[in-house]
This record gives structure tokens, C-alpha cells and sequence, in this order.
């Protein structure tokens, strides 16, 4: 059987789009998403509980060495690194911040890159740092498919742009385009 992942991941300014796009999905997704968004774990969050509420989605964070099940939508928690595991299981990592940030996107998107190959789809959104953009192009590398939100619609376009700039993203696509790809996911 073919596993196959979703990874949605930004910062300033993209967790409010990855919100909007979760909320717009009428019906459950068939697939595993991994959110991964900068956090600071001095500060509580419940955004995962607000979202359930809200949403048809399973949405949860992620735990270490949870098996990762079609159709949840994990977040990354604040304060560690995610990763996934060659038995399709996270591990959750205390590392040293990478581009200032834990959870980073290039470690997840690295270490999904590997494991899922060309059955992973990644979407990287608005940020402010460069964050994701080698991760992205690892992922591009591995077959995966690979897709940037329009720097021109992000609040922060510093993480779009910086992967564009090393030619990371198969497509640049607008928030409409994100929306309608994620749907015939579902």
C-alpha cells in the first residue's frame, strides 16, 4: 500500500492562511497533514483543540512515537522538532533551533523527504525567515511534489521567496489554487 503525506508549514503570516485552507475543507481528508508553524512554547496554545471544534478534521498534536493514521491532521508542538520515522512513526527531537526556530521546517521536511519520497505534496507558505526552502528542495529532490504560496499574496514573503530563489517549488500557486489542489486530496 502506498502511504502517502501532506505537509502544510509557514510563519508570520502563514499560519492564518494553513487555517483558512483547513477550514474550507468541507469533508475529511483521506491523507496524514503535518502542520509545522514557528511557536513559541512559553506561551499556551490551544489551537488544536479550537479546531476540532470547529472542523470535520481529526486534529491533534503530534506525540512521540505516535503511528501516523490517514485522515488526522497533526500539528508540530511548540519547542521540539518533528520527525517522522522509518516505521511511518514521529519522534519529537530538542536539538538546537534550526533557523532560530523549533519546530523548523527544513528538519521535518528533511526527514519526511526521506521516508515518504515521491508520495509526499508539501506546501510552503507566508514566514520570515528563510525557514523550509532546503527542506522544500529536498523533497523536490525526492520526487515529492512541491509548491510555494504566491509571495505576492503573503503577509511575509521572505520563506516563499527564499525558495524560489533556489528553484525549491514545482509551482507558486495562489491561496484559490492551494485550496482546490488540497480538495481533490479529500
Amino acid at each position: 500500500m502506498e502511504r502517502k503525506i501532506l505537509l502544510l508549514a509557514g510563519s508570520a503570516g502563514g499560519f492564518s492562511v494553513i487555517l483558512n485552507i483547513l477550514k474550507s475543507l468541507e469533508r475529511p481528508i483521506r491523507i496524514p497533514v503535518i502542520v509545522i508553524v514557528h511557536r513559541n512554547p512559553k506561551y499556551a496554545s490551544s489551537i488544536e483543540d479550537t479546531l476540532s471544534k470547529a472542523l470535520v478534521q481529526k486534529i491533534k498534536t503530534a506525540d512521540d512515537k505516535e503511528a501516523i493514521e490517514n485522515g488526522t491532521i497533526y500539528f508540530a508542538p511548540a519547542g521540539y522538532h518533528l520527525l517522522v520515522e522509518p516505521d511511518y512513526s514521529f519522534s519529537l527531537d530538542i536539538s538546537e533551533p534550526v533557523q532560530y526556530s523549533r519546530p523548523s521546517i527544513d528538519v521535518t521536511f528533511e526527514s519526511v523527504a526521506e521516508i515518504y519520497k515521491e508520495n509526499c505534496t508539501a506546501i510552503l507558505f507566508s514566514g520570515a525567515n528563510q525557514d523550509g526552502a532546503q527542506g522544500l528542495l529536498m523533497i523536490k529532490r525526492y520526487g515529492g511534489k512541491t509548491f510555494v504560496q504566491d509571495p505576492a499574496t503573503a503577509e511575509v514573503p521572505i520563506m516563499p521567496e527564499a525558495a524560489i530563489q533556489i528553484d525549491a517549488q514545482e509551482r507558486i500557486l495562489t491561496i484559490q489554487e492551494i485550496k482546490d489542489y488540497i480538495k481533490q486530496l479529500t
